[in-house]
């Protein structure tokens, strides 16, 4: 047994010894404390030491601590390798990185230790990092150029120079596809030694259709030597190319993919050209020319972006001039107008203002400096309420609310002027409406009336004194006058009953007239106040044509009334003298034989405007012209003045009855055409509009208070 022992160890020791001596790597045997035993001359090489020098010594006198994982007598295992690396230092002080393995217990408290040089395999790979870093780099700094700038003659030239630059390249240039198979060089970095083939423009059979084709769907071009057959180009080709001295050249194609209708889109070629020798084309300069391709074709796209945002706003920038020009023209236009406008204005002795949805003045004129003491600019944004005061608003604010509504308005009403008197103004409101019927304000147009007024109470009284002092000789005429026609005081003849009885319908008519002239005259002076109450409507309609009946029997017209039962809110009384009146004057002129309509109905008022009542009177007689439609409610006013002679009228009942209407805040007007009869027509407020109204007051009076 011991004997086969023996054997066994000195077949290992001598198995070590040929290791030893053959190996490339260094080996060494080293013991429990990592003291060297022996080793290979490999090692004593690595170490710089003889073998008998290194006997002995302490591993750690070789190794440096830059790296961690290090053989230590603690981190034997047991029964396996232990593998790592080591940065080992000869003698010399010449360091070398090593890959060690360490095989435990290869002898009794001997471990063997082999040591491999990789030093080379890792300068190698940090020369290809660093070569790949360069690389990054190069095509970083490219990109980064080409993105800077957004002008596509730059990015291509930039694109050439660089490409030049780090191929180390003859000749590189840019050539575009033309949309007819031709192409050319748009761009190019050229050695001075060499040809340029800037601006040259190639014939289709250059670069055909199917070569085309090719290079739209990715292929890519590496030709080492031309004149090499594996090359595969025809003589003419290579001839074509001798004439620029091309010897090897590279091609990579640019391709865009516009839209989905407009994918790989040939747009031109990237090429590199080698002339002073054949050059084998190495991955790295593939890789770069592809991705710069990719890199232009990109900026291709951000130009024809550019260039078509350029357009649009140049385009943009056109239109908007054109807008602001209009637009100052506009605005110097309705300067201009509105010089005009204030001159004009100004020139006008009544006061003309412009008043907005919220009763605010947005225009006056110089009037209102003049009368209220008041400077347009002053006034301009002003509200109502503040140029006319408290009184003043109240007796306006119901004619500003209709306008608004987008009714025109006309009234009556006395201002305070600045030197503290009084005036009467003529008021006309009219609706400023715009196209979808918004009312944006109201025009506004006061005219002094105070002479007017002043001429027209003399006249009225005038008149009253007149008709006082002429009321009771006439009664007493018109009752001598009727006592004679009795024959109770003498028979008289036929001619002289021919003459009383014309002297009787004078003088009745002129009773007639100056119980008119007296009505007119109280209702005017306001000395009548109507007792409006709550009344049917059905009610007077029937009350004025029983009235009229008898009139219209002895004129042979039959009456016809469609009365309804609509609460109206008037003075019966005076509503009954207007329809009175309306229907007598109907009546009178209407042919024997004729119809005369008395009618009644609920319509819509003005927008905004609650529901009024209308009643009509409606003749067949022979009408009205429009021209004396308005002018026949005046006084003393009539179609044919024979008609007061002919039809007993003293031409003050319409009159009358427009200001029985007006005192009912109701409208009344006629409509007719010549030759089919005549519609008289007016409006009363409905118990409704009244309690909307009497509502209104008392909303916007506890809105004021507030």
């Amino acid at each position: 047994m011991k004997k086969f022992q023996h054997q066994r160890r000195t077949y290992n020791k001598h198995l070590i010894q040929n290791l030893f001596k053959n190996a490339h790597d260094a080996i060494a045997l080293i013991d429990d404390h990592l003291y060297f035993v022996d080793m290979n001359i490999a090692a004593c090489d690595l170490l710089g030491l003889s073998r008998k020098q290194l006997k002995g010594q302490a591993l750690a006198n070789f190794i440096t601590a830059e790296f961690t994982r290090q053989p230590n007598s603690l981190s034997f295992p047991p029964a396996q390798s232990l593998m790592g690396e080591l940065l080992v230092s000869s003698s010399a002080q010449n360091q070398r990185e090593m890959e060690y393995t360490l095989i435990p217990n290869v002898l009794p408290c001997c471990h063997l230790l082999l040591l491999r040089d990789i030093s080379h395999r890792r300068e190698s790979m940090q020369a290809e990092l660093r070569q790949q870093q360069q690389r990054v780099e190069l095509f970083s700094e490219v990109t980064l150029k080409i993105r800077q700038s957004l002008q596509l003659k730059e990015i291509l030239h930039t694109t050439v120079t660089e490409v030049q630059r780090i191929l180390q390249a003859d000749r590189v240039l840019i050539y575009q596809v033309l949309p007819d198979g031709t192409g050319k060089t748009i761009s190019e970095a050229v050695l001075p030694d060499y040809p340029t083939l800037m601006d040259l423009e190639f014939p289709e059979e250059v670069f055909p259709q199917e070569y085309q084709h090719l290079y739209a769907h990715g292929r890519v071009r590496a030709t080492v030597d031309v004149h090499d057959p594996a090359a595969g180009l025809a003589d003419c080709l290579v001839e074509f190319v001798d004439q620029f001295q091309i010897k090897a050249k590279l091609i990579v194609p640019i391709v865009q993919n516009l839209n989905a209708q407009s994918q790989n889109h040939l747009w031109g070629l990237l090429i590199a050209h080698q002339c002073d020798s054949v050059r084998h084309w190495v991955d790295f300069e593939l890789e770069l020319m592809q991705q710069l391709a990719d890199q232009i074709s990109i900026a291709l796209s951000q130009a024809q972006l550019l260039e078509r945002l350029e357009e649009v706003v140049a385009d943009r920038t056109a239109e908007l001039q054109e807008e602001i020009n209009v637009r100052m023209q506009a605005e110097a236009a309705l300067r201009q107008s509105e010089e005009q406008l204030r001159l004009i204005t100004n020139a006008l002795p009544v006061l003309i203002a412009y008043v907005d949805d919220q009763q605010q003045y947005r225009f006056n004129n110089q009037a209102y400096q003049d009368w209220l003491g008041q400077s347009p600019k002053e006034i301009y944004g002003s509200h109502l309420h503040q140029v006319w005061g408290e009184d003043c608003y109240q007796r306006m604010q119901v004619y500003v609310k209709t306008a608004l509504s987008g009714q025109a308005v006309n009234y009556e009403n006395d201002i305070l002027l600045k030197d503290g008197s009084w005036r009467a103004v003529d008021v006309t409101y009219i609706p400023d409406v715009d196209d979808q019927n918004t009312v944006k304000g109201f025009f506004a147009l006061s005219s002094d009336i105070s002479d007017c007024k002043a001429i027209e109470r003399m006249k009225d009284e005038f008149i009253s004194v007149i008709s006082h002092e002429l009321r009771t000789p006439l009664t007493s005429l018109h009752s001598a006058l009727k006592i004679l026609a009795t024959g109770r005081l003498g028979s008289l003849s036929t001619e002289g009953q021919q003459m009383l009885g014309i002297a009787d319908d004078s003088t009745e008519r002129l009773v007639r007239l100056v119980n008119n002239v007296l009505d007119l005259q109280r209702i005017e002076s306001g000395k009548v106040i109507m007792e409006c109450q709550a009344c049917n409507a059905a009610n007077l309609m029937i009350q004025a044509a029983e009235a009229m009946q008898a009139m219209a029997q002895q004129h042979e017209i039959t009456l016809v009334k469609q009365p309804q039962d609509i609460s109206v809110w008037a003075d019966a009384d005076y509503i009954l003298q207007a329809l009175t009146n309306l229907l007598s004057n109907a009546i009178k002129f209407s042919s024997p034989g004729g119809t005369v309509w008395l009618t009644v109905e609920q319509e819509q008022g003005s927008q905004n405007l609650p529901r009024e009542l209308v009643f009509r009177v409606r003749d067949e007689g022979q009408g009205i012209p429009a021209d004396q439609l308005e002018r026949i409610f005046e006084k003393f006013q009539q179609v044919d003045s024979s008609d007061s002679r002919k039809k007993g009228g003293t031409g003050l009942g319409l009159t009358i009855c427009r200001k029985i209407i007006e005192q009912h805040n109701g409208r009344i007007w006629a409509e007719s055409t010549p030759g089919c009869g005549s519609t008289f027509a007016f409006t009363l407020p409905t118990l409704e509009c009244v309690n909307i109204s009497w509502r209104g007051i008392y909303e916007y009076e506890a809105d004021f208070n507030y």
